[in-house]
């Protein structure tokens, strides 16, 4: 997600708004307190009941802004994973090589990201041993023939 993206844009405008209503809200309440005298008018009771509704819905917008830097932070780390077992990055100006292991296609990473998926399903089934497999997992090509050619 680049910043300045209309997805964020409206994200951060979505949590401002939510936190300047939370806020006036808030001073609405302390002001009626203040003109009632401290106590209970029907007027005092509207400010906190406005006061509770914006408290929820700044809640919620809270909730959508971390689900969002969730999302995207998933989505960063999938793409740096990629870049990195590709050797994308290595190209780029700035960047220094990490690891001094050939770059494996993306191909490839799939694969070990099924394979990988597939050990994990076996262990939470509680097989983990392989004997009582019903559906084998993929073929593992040790070779890395698409590898090479890079």
């Amino acid at each position: 997600m680049k910043p300045g993206s209309p997805k964020m844009d409206n994200m951060v405008d979505s949590l401002n708004n939510a936190y300047q209503e939370f806020v006036v809200a808030a001073a609405n309440v302390l002001e009626a307190k203040e003109v009632s005298g401290a106590q209970k008018t029907a007027a005092t009771d509207a400010a906190l009941e406005n006061f509770k509704q914006r408290w929820e819905l700044f809640r919620v917008a809270c909730d959508q802004a971390e689900e969002f830097v969730e999302s995207v932070k998933q989505r960063i780390g999938s793409e740096c994973l990629v870049d990195e077992a590709t050797g994308s990055l290595a190209g780029k100006p700035g960047q220094a090589a990490t690891t001094g292991l050939p770059p494996i296609s993306a191909v490839r990473l799939e694969q070990m990201s099924k394979a990988v998926r597939w050990l994990v399903i076996e262990l939470q089934h509680g097989s983990g041993t392989g004997a009582s497999h019903s559906h084998p997992p993929p073929p593992f090509d040790a070779r890395f023939s698409e590898d090479a050619a890079q």
